[in-house]
């Protein structure tokens, strides 16, 4: 299952990838508890309050990467000489999920030109339609194992999967295409049909992990030591109430903290906040508790990169 990738020909998967799931995916009595719960969403309320600070993109200086959160899981990284999107979505809304609490960091006008995407797993809150529509057809895009045919529909050139461990290159960058404790759907009957994960970009000294989405467990262990020294660590903080529903599937922020402990991070960005009201816990919740539970580990705030909607963070050579 490890490798890296040299062509980028067609592959033969497995019908579904359940077996690589870490937690059993919640069943009809969950759901059916869930709803006499009163749903997943909570209220709206402190949504005014979440930071923005959209000033477009600064020019990269005495800097080997440069980290742009655009909202939720998106992201603008530049590493390597290349502009790198993650996860990007833009739209103002998404299906079952609602309007945006807060608008893209960057307009999409602002975006310098893209030299390759990167797609988590297919969740609508990570695999936008009317996003990708909006690129060029040849933009390379890396994505996981059996998610080709759906950007291959829609008319890109450039697409290449990969599986857990493997990697590919691209004029210097090295991507790596890493587990998470996660799933995949995007219809009724779809689940787990295709691979769900995180990615490392590698250029030079710089290293930029993005978890993608994911509860908490052994793989960020594991992916610290094949992939040491990551010098900023992209974890998802948000979306993690009610408890027992979420825990198996998204970190909440004391476990976020945690992932960037195992991984051996020198820095974290927190993110899947903020954006879209997809559960329980109050809106500014996640930012708090992010910052409380970094303060109590003793770590240097300075190495909380708890950026607001739009803002960028440049990594200093060394």
């Amino acid at each position: 299952m490890a490798g890296v990738l040299s062509g980028a020909g067609p592959r033969r998967w497995p019908r579904s990838f359940a077996d690589r799931l870490t937690a059993p995916l919640p069943g009809p009595r969950e759901l059916l508890r869930l709803h006499r719960e009163g749903g997943f969403r909570g209220s709206t309320e402190g949504a005014d309050r979440i930071p923005v600070r959209r000033q477009g993109l600064p020019p990269l200086r005495d800097a080997t990467a440069s980290v742009t959160w655009i909202g939720h899981a998106s992201f603008l990284l530049r590493i390597g000489g290349l502009a790198v999107l993650v996860d990007p979505v833009f739209s103002e809304s998404l299906p079952g999920v609602g309007r945006r609490l807060t608008p893209p960091g960057l307009c999409w006008e602002q975006l310098p030109r893209i030299d390759a995407v990167l797609v988590s797993h297919d969740h609508y809150d990570h695999l936008d339609a009317p996003t990708i529509r909006l690129l060029p057809r040849d933009t390379p895009v890396l994505v996981p194992a059996s998610t080709a045919p759906w950007f291959t529909r829609r008319g890109l050139r450039a697409v290449r999967e990969l599986d857990w461990w493997e990697s590919t290159e691209l004029t210097g960058v090295r991507f790596d295409f890493v587990p998470s404790h996660h799933w995949s759907r995007r219809g009724l009957l779809d689940s787990c049909r295709r691979l769900w994960g995180g990615w490392v970009l590698t250029a030079g000294d710089a290293r930029l992990y993005h978890a993608g989405d994911s509860g908490y467990g052994r793989f960020f262990a594991e992916i610290g030591e094949r992939h040491p020294g990551i010098d900023v660590a992209m974890l998802p903080v948000g979306a993690y109430e009610p408890r027992w529903f979420m825990g198996a599937i998204h970190t909440d922020p004391d476990e976020a903290v945690r992932a960037a402990a195992d991984l051996g991070a020198a820095r974290m960005v927190p993110m899947h906040w903020g954006t879209f009201l997809l559960s329980r816990e109050p809106v500014l919740d996640p930012l708090l508790r992010t910052r409380a539970a970094w303060k109590a580990t003793g770590r240097a705030q300075d190495d909380l990169w708890d950026l607001a909607v739009g803002e960028t963070r440049q990594l200093p050579r060394t």
